[in-house]
């Protein structure tokens, strides 16, 4: 009485599957991994970048993909 046999959840599936059939299911689990994998990279995005310049660590946020070749101007 306490537990659910897999006749149960045979059934429960069953049900869902004719409710919101096959294509809006797989639709659902498509739409969930993509949500997962965009939250992913947005938490490894949010984390600061170290580099390493002249023998000194420096930890910032990279804001610009630009170079300059004159080390006296800093990109902001």
């Amino acid at each position: 009485m306490g537990g659910l046999s897999i006749w149960h959840w045979l059934i429960v599936l069953l049900v869902v599957i004719l409710i919101f059939g096959t294509k809006k299911l797989r639709n659902i689990g498509s739409d969930l991994g993509g949500a997962v994998k965009n939250f992913k990279e947005g938490v490894r995005d949010d984390e600061p970048k170290q580099t390493q310049q002249d023998g000194q660590a420096i930890e910032g946020e990279v804001t610009s993909k630009t170079q300059t070749k004159d080390k006296s101007n800093t990109n902001v």
